[in-house]
């Protein structure tokens, strides 16, 4: 018998963007006591589609109001749980969305983020933590 059992996770989550000064910004959000800077997103909630969680997500975690564009793509990964009696392995798939900027500000982000700015679309992708999610901005950066 395994030490973990198995769960899936579905999460959602957006590039948002606007168009500054002639260059493109996109909208990142820092986590975490180490300060990662990392795409908003979370989980798809029951009776939610992930277009729907994406949106909600975005404006949870940033602050910002946008309108989907089009899908970027699904990743998937595995990874443990952290501190619980027993481990979970999570086998997770996080939707990504292009979003277009409409309205509000970064510093109207929820309290389970340290900060939410903007960022040139080079800078952010320099500044992302995971692999996954800088290929996720890069698709994006084509799309737009």
């Amino acid at each position: 018998m395994s030490d973990f059992v198995t769960k899936k996770q579905v999460s959602a989550g957006g590039v948002a963007f606007r168009r500054r000064r002639g260059k493109v910004e996109v909208a990142l959000i820092s986590v975490g006591e180490e300060g990662r800077w990392q795409l908003p997103k979370g989980l798809v909630g029951r009776g939610e589609s992930p277009e729907e969680a994406a949106l909600r997500e975005v404006r949870e975690e940033t602050g910002l109001n946008c309108e989907v564009v089009a899908p970027i793509e699904t990743i998937e990964y595995w990874y443990f749980s952290k501190g619980q009696a027993r481990r979970v392995r999570f086998h997770k798939n996080v939707h990504f969305f292009l979003m277009r900027y409409r309205s509000g500000d970064t510093a109207e982000h929820d309290e389970e983020v340290n900060e939410a700015r903007w960022f040139e679309i080079e800078e952010a992708a320099r500044a992302l933590a995971f692999k996954g999610e800088r290929n996720v901005l890069e698709l994006a950066r084509e799309m737009i």
